[in-house]
């Protein structure tokens, strides 16, 4: 009964407004390049800034957070090389496999997630907006050099990186939060509207960008994703927090985000590279299909194991 209630009050919600996307952009033609635009250069720095500006936190729970965010993504990576090893997967499968598996939705997906399961927690939410961020530094670095771009695509990747608003977001909340400046009225009410706005036009940008995929049931390489990303990565994900010593919200929050499924980034950066495209855009609309039922099983054992 508590899945159930959990899947109905916590995953469906979310899914209601990913399948509006994906019905507005069937019947629309949504402009997918700026809801994109929109999501990055707009809400989710306003998000970032907010959040980490308004919350209590120590400097331990960053470096908590980058631990076993380090961790996570080294073990992830030595799981996708050894599958693609075992597999003889070609170089450009190999970087769009690795890429699944390490690059994870806890933008778009996991911040809607972490606040219906939270109820708006501040020092949940504080969590999920740092992963959010190191996945943005994660997926326009690594992730673009996993799929051997050419000199030119990495130092463009790195100037892309340093262009990114979130990261810059990210470091003003926590320089304002740590000084305790008392940010005007008339400055941070704006920050505060589109911070409101981000989860509602994140999950319709997700639906549209999952309505233009398609998925073919016969690509076995899809389920092994599917297998590694939505069940070996929350396995692995508690493993470290368990190690780590991690209790309370902290080890739930980190333990939900672990099971998040494929970032629509490794559809875009497998498009941009031109590096099987197609098999990139399958896999995450496979994951985030099949999230629904991994993630309700992660969201209940949470609860047993860390509430």
């Amino acid at each position: 009964m508590e899945m159930i209630f959990i899947f109905l009050n916590i995953l469906l919600p979310i899914f209601i407004l990913v399948g509006l996307g994906a019905w507005m952009h069937k019947a629309f033609e949504l402009n997918l390049y700026t809801l994109a635009k929109l999501n990055i250069y707009f809400l989710s720095p306003g998000f970032v800034l907010v959040r980490l500006y308004e919350s209590s936190f120590s400097g331990d729970l960053l470096l908590n957070v980058l631990v076993f965010f380090g961790l996570f993504v080294i073990s992830l990576y030595l799981l996708a090389q050894g599958i693609s090893a075992i597999g003889g997967y070609s170089k450009g499968k190999k970087g769009v496999f690795t890429n699944s598996i390490l690059l994870f939705n806890s933008g778009n997906y996991g911040i809607p997630v972490n606040d219906l399961v939270f109820k708006q927690d501040p020092f949940a939410m504080t969590v999920q907006v740092m992963v959010m961020t190191f996945q943005s530094v994660l997926a326009y670095s690594y992730g673009v050099f996993t799929l051997r771009a050419a000199d030119a695509g990495r130092l463009k990747a790195l100037l892309g990186l340093l262009r990114m608003p979130v990261i810059w977001a990210m470091v003003l909340g926590l320089a304002l939060n740590a000084a305790s400046v008392q940010v005007p009225v008339f400055l941070i009410k704006p920050g505060e509207y589109m911070a409101d706005a981000l989860i509602a036009i994140a999950l319709l940008t997700l639906g549209a960008q999952v309505a233009q995929l398609t998925f073919k049931p016969k690509l076995f390489i899809v389920y092994v994703t599917l297998f590694a990303r939505l069940i070996m990565g929350p396995v692995i994900g508690l493993i470290i927090i368990t190690l780590l010593g991690y209790e309370g919200i902290l080890a739930q929050a980190l333990f939900i985000t672990s099971s998040v499924p494929t970032s629509v980034n490794s559809a875009i950066i497998a498009q941009e590279y031109r590096s099987e495209p197609e098999l990139a855009a399958q896999i995450v609309m496979a994951s985030t299909v099949f999230s629904m039922f991994t993630v309700t099983l992660t969201i209940y054992f949470s609860h047993i194991l860390f509430g």
